[in-house]
């Protein structure tokens, strides 16, 4: 009888916690960051370099680090990540999948890269033309400003930057990823 008792509790246990983590990660914004609306998601498909991110350990050591998103017969978009560990001397790749949190007209989507387990992805700034973008995740631990082009221009990097500083999120804490390959 008592084993019964701590199998019953135990299974309540984990599946509490299931519970709260699939709650926890359907929060995928900030309170006080918004994602862009109108999105297109057409004109964001495509290939992105990594202008500066907050690190994290699926980044730590990477350079010359790219994005390119295209869709999936099943309507997703696909995520294909790419960077160089300097430290190891090889390049890193890394397949996710993506798709709206809500509204497909606006830039709050979740990615994930590990199952069904996904992460916030949230275009918080995009210009016009779509070839820069500044891109938040779940928490103030995720941050990426993208361009089209290895560079960007100094007037859209402080535009992304105070963004991002009025925000909540710590500039300061932002990695510039170099490009020379």
């Amino acid at each position: 009888m008592e084993n019964k008792s701590i199998k019953l509790i135990s299974t309540g246990i984990i599946l509490s916690g299931a519970v709260l983590f699939l709650l926890n990660s359907c929060k995928s914004i900030p309170t006080h960051v918004k994602p862009v609306k109108p999105f297109v998601l057409e004109k964001y498909l495509g290939k992105w370099y990594e202008i500066a991110r907050i690190d994290f350990k699926f980044e730590r050591n990477l350079n010359n680090v790219t994005a390119t998103y295209s869709m999936k017969e099943n309507g997703m978009v696909k995520v294909d990540n790419k960077g160089y560990d300097y430290k190891k001397a090889e390049w890193k790749n890394s397949i996710g999948k993506a798709k709206f949190v809500k509204d497909e007209n606006e830039g709050m989507l979740k990615v994930s890269f590990f199952g069904p387990f996904y992460a916030g992805y949230n275009v918080i700034a995009i210009d016009d033309a779509y070839k820069y973008a500044l891109v938040a995740g779940d928490n103030y631990n995720y941050l990426w400003i993208l361009s089209r082009e290895k560079t960007i221009p100094e007037n859209i990097k402080q535009s992304y930057l105070t963004i991002a500083k009025n925000s909540g999120y710590d500039v300061n804490r932002l990695l510039y990823v170099e490009h020379n390959q």
